[in-house]
């Protein structure tokens, strides 16, 4: 789904929304979504969420970082499952 079609989502608990601190440039990681101004993707920040670690252990890894750079990781994701429609495959024998 194009980052631009989710720029128009409403991004709930991040003050001026995820679109202000995520980009998608095709000359920066091939296009991959990543925290402006750098080369951070936001699948990293996820993935190093899903693997145990905290806030600040982002934060010390990535001194540049902020809180809210991490939660609009977090929007940004939301909001693409939420604009995601998933339909049941059939089975064929």
């Amino acid at each position: 789904m194009a980052l631009e079609h989710l720029m128009q989502a409403d991004s709930d608990g991040l003050e001026g929304g995820w679109q202000d601190r995520v980009e998608a440039n095709p000359e920066v990681l091939v296009g991959k979504p990543v925290i402006k101004g750098t080369r951070l993707a936001v699948e990293l920040i996820l993935d190093e969420l899903s693997w145990g670690w905290t806030y600040d252990d982002i934060l010390r890894s990535y001194p540049g970082l902020t809180r809210e750079d991490i939660l609009a990781c977090l929007a940004y994701a939301g909001d693409l499952l939420r604009s995601q429609r998933v339909f049941p495959a059939k089975a064929t024998a």
